[in-house]
Order: C-alpha cells, then sequence, then structure tokens
C-alpha cells in the first residue's frame, strides 16, 4: 500500500496539469486490490477544500467525487464508514463538509453530541452551540 498526497488526487481529479496529471494517472490506474492507494482523513478533507476554493466545483460535483474514490477497490480510504455517512450528511444539508465529518467522526467514536461556537455547523450537521 502507498500513500497518496492530495495533489496526486487533484491532478488526478482536475487533470489540470500537463506534466503532473498523467504522472498521477499513471500512478493511480496502476493502483491494485492487492497494492492499493491509502487516502488519509486529512488528504480526504484538503481534497475538498482545493475543489470547493480553487476549482469552484459543486456540492454534486464533490460528493461524485467522494463517492467514486469510496467506491474504488483499489483505494483505501481512512475511516471510510465515517466518511460515507459525511458524504451522505454533506449531501442533504447546506453544512460544510468539513463540521460533517468532524461530527459524525465524534459520533462513531461515541460521543453524544459536539459542542461548537459554530451556528451553521449546530444547525446543519447536528451539532450543539456551547452556551
Amino acid at each position: 500500500m502507498i500513500g497518496l498526497d492530495t495533489n496526486v488526487l487533484i491532478r488526478y481529479v482536475a487533470q489540470d496539469d500537463p506534466k503532473q496529471s498523467p504522472k498521477a494517472t499513471r500512478l493511480i490506474e496502476s493502483l491494485t486490490v492487492d497494492a492499493p492507494g491509502y487516502v488519509s482523513l486529512v488528504s480526504v478533507i484538503e481534497l475538498v477544500w482545493v475543489l470547493t476554493s480553487c476549482y469552484a466545483s459543486t456540492k454534486s460535483e464533490i460528493c461524485e467525487v467522494l463517492q467514486t474514490l469510496l467506491r474504488t477497490k483499489e483505494i483505501v480510504v481512512a475511516n471510510a464508514g465515517t466518511v460515507w455517512k459525511a458524504v451522505r450528511l454533506f449531501k442533504e444539508e447546506k453544512a460544510d463538509f468539513a463540521d460533517c465529518l468532524i461530527e459524525r467522526s465524534a459520533n462513531e467514536a461515541g460521543c453524544g453530541y459536539t459542542i461548537t461556537f459554530d451556528r451553521d455547523a449546530a444547525k446543519h450537521c447536528g451539532m450543539r452551540l456551547i452556551e
């Protein structure tokens, strides 16, 4: 298994760099079930952030990228079950993906709830405002 940095994922998804994109494509398409790529939670969050801020990707496009990543047998996504739940919450609500992942990760860890100062996170992804 080899770790995949966010920039490799971006070059593969965006296909926007004439030198790096073909290298990322060759690497990712050479992965196998027996020798998969590994994507950390940090890379998942960075991927969403870069797609949103640098590429102006829509929520629908981001969900498609994440769902494809999660379904790809040659890629292991850290805490995939939790990421799936965060994607579903993100898709249904007006919440930020990182907030959805934070809330779902805390839930999976057995937390009764997640406290925040972020009103949007409280309103859209089930966190509670600190009083």
